[in-house]
């Protein structure tokens, strides 16, 4: 009996060794040296300072920018803290009535959307509150407002969303996607013209 409770001691303090400490000493290096980036937030940098992540959403809500996907994620959206959505039914009332209003705020913001041509990506929110990505179709449905805002040409801004453009992953997951920061930052090398 000693014998058993000795080896199952040992066992445990093998196994601790192995799970606690070897193994995620083991899991960090590799992603320190094979996926550096991505395993420290893949933070995106300007004149030094951290201005986002490509993995986390921001509120871009100036009409000289692209817009995310809305957002449910804490009290005000975008919270990286509370990452959620908004765990509505589609045949949830308040679910029915959030959508109708981000369609009617999508029409008004956007020249030349119509009803029936509003991306789903962009007037309902992700799983997680904080998808970085929106569909092709949804940045260029935003083109119109943007090179208005910007005083630039429309096809100037369809050929840097195109430039843009990732996915599907491995050739063949998903959907093709643009990230909202990434597109940002691309766009923001582009000075705004003085109104």
């Amino acid at each position: 009996m000693q014998g058993i409770f000795k080896r199952s001691i040992l066992m445990t303090l093998a196994l601790l060794v192995v799970t606690c400490g070897i193994y995620p000493i083991g899991v960090w290096v590799v992603g320190q040296i094979v996926f550096h980036g991505r395993a420290n937030g893949s933070i995106v940098l300007k004149n030094g300072n951290p201005i986002g992540s490509i993995l986390i959403a921001q509120n871009f809500q100036k009409p000289e920018y692209f817009h995310p996907r809305p957002s449910s994620a804490g009290d005000k959206g975008y919270d990286a803290a509370n990452s959620s959505g908004s765990n509505l039914a589609m045949t949830n009332k308040k679910f029915i009535d959030g959508v109708a209003a981000n369609v009617k705020q999508s029409i008004a913001d956007n020249p030349g959307l119509k009803m029936g041509q509003v991306p789903n990506d962009m007037v309902m929110g992700s799983g997680s509150g904080l998808d970085p990505d929106i569909s092709v179709e949804n940045a260029f449905a935003q083109v119109p407002r943007v090179a208005q805002a910007r005083k630039l040409k429309i096809e100037d801004l369809q050929s840097l969303i195109q430039k843009n453009v990732q996915g599907p992953d491995l050739g063949s997951f998903g959907e093709k996607h643009v990230n909202v920061l990434k597109l940002n930052l691309a766009l923001s090398e582009i000075p705004v013209s003085a109104k």
